[in-house]
């Protein structure tokens, strides 16, 4: 995978499939990086021009600020977009790269022809007292236990079942790879992040695709952004939990390439 120089940082990233066709790209979830797709790229690259990253200060994408925000991080992608003189894209994105799509429509709405909205949200809010719970444990471990531990405890709840053991193993090994100081930059960026009352300016066609066992980001969350973008629509994936495009992947690419089609 090539590197993109840009404001700070040397963003990692790749491009494959048909050339001309209209170009699809995905963004990842939080501590991961183009990996997340592993399941959709050969899929989409016999139909689609594709494009992957690693977002700033995950994978093998640098960070040299030490502190940023979901909004730089959607103009990363932007410039990226800009440099590769890619046409307006499909985008479609995982929880904090969720964010950063809704950030990249907002700011730079030029690079955006459509959204797909995976378990993601316009302000983060924990799933009831139990996800106020974890969203505690995880942060104690973030201050007090290798980042093994931590990278254990978040696979543990993004594939909890046992015929998931491939993907927890591969969350974990992933996860354990980030450095404790950027991961708690990224997480800071993402607590921080609120779009609740700015979405509504978005234009875009979007699809908000939701796990009914999302246990990280509530269905109340991605309801409110529903309403909240104009002309969007709410699927929900049955058993399903956070990594959607994983626990239902032929489901997903299928939803995903009708969406796509469609507009």
């Amino acid at each position: 995978m090539p590197f993109a120089r840009l404001k700070g940082i040397d963003l990692h990233y790749d491009v494959t499939g048909r050339a001309g066709a209209p170009t699809v790209l995905f963004l990842h979830g939080l501590g991961s990086s183009a990996a997340d797709w592993a399941l959709q790229v050969p899929v989409f690259a016999e139909i689609c021009r594709v494009i992957t990253l690693d977002l700033r200060a995950h994978g093998e994408t640098t960070d040299s600020t030490g502190r940023f925000t979901v909004e730089q991080m959607a103009d990363d992608v932007g410039e990226l977009l800009s440099q590769l003189g890619e046409p307006p894209a499909h985008v479609v994105a995982l929880s904090l790269g969720g964010c950063v799509a809704l950030a990249l429509a907002l700011r730079h709405p030029a690079r955006v022809r459509s959204l797909v909205l995976v378990n993601t949200f316009t302000r983060y809010r924990p799933v009831g007292l139990r996800g106020a719970f974890r969203q505690a444990r995880r942060l104690w471990l973030l201050y007090t236990a290798p980042m093994s531990s931590v990278a254990a405890f978040v696979a543990g709840g993004l594939f909890p079942r046992p015929e998931q053991r491939p993907y927890y193993e591969a969350a974990v090994a992933s996860l354990s790879k980030n450095r404790r100081s950027t991961y708690l930059a990224s997480l800071r960026a993402l607590l921080v992040f609120n779009l609740l009352d700015r979405v509504s300016a978005i234009r875009s066609p979007a699809l908000i695709i939701a796990g009914d066992r999302d246990n990280t980001v509530p269905l109340s969350a991605k309801e409110s952004l529903q309403r909240a973008i104009p002309g969007s629509r709410l699927l929900v994936i049955p058993d399903s939990g956070h990594a959607t495009p994983y626990d239902q992947a032929e489901l997903f690419n299928r939803t995903v390439s009708e969406f796509i089609a469609a507009h």
